[in-house]
């Protein structure tokens, strides 16, 4: 599971392309978006940088977080 810090969404359409990217990279992905908290959480077997790559692809600025 990985959780990350995701800045500059500010609403659903937000919230589903960020659920999107990560979707493109692992479709079986299930995503948590929390936009109050700017928290993205994905639990996913693909590998977090390619996950975080497709996130910043889509336009968002994305720090990883440590549990």
């Amino acid at each position: 599971m990985f959780d990350f810090q995701v800045n500059g969404m500010t609403c659903g359409g937000c919230a589903r392309a960020v659920t999107n990217a990560v979707k493109s990279v692992d479709a079986a992905a299930n995503v948590q978006v929390d936009l109050a908290a700017k928290r993205v959480t994905v639990d996913s077997t693909a590998d977090a940088a390619k996950i975080r790559s497709a996130i910043e692809e889509a336009g968002y600025d994305v720090e990883r977080r440590d549990p």
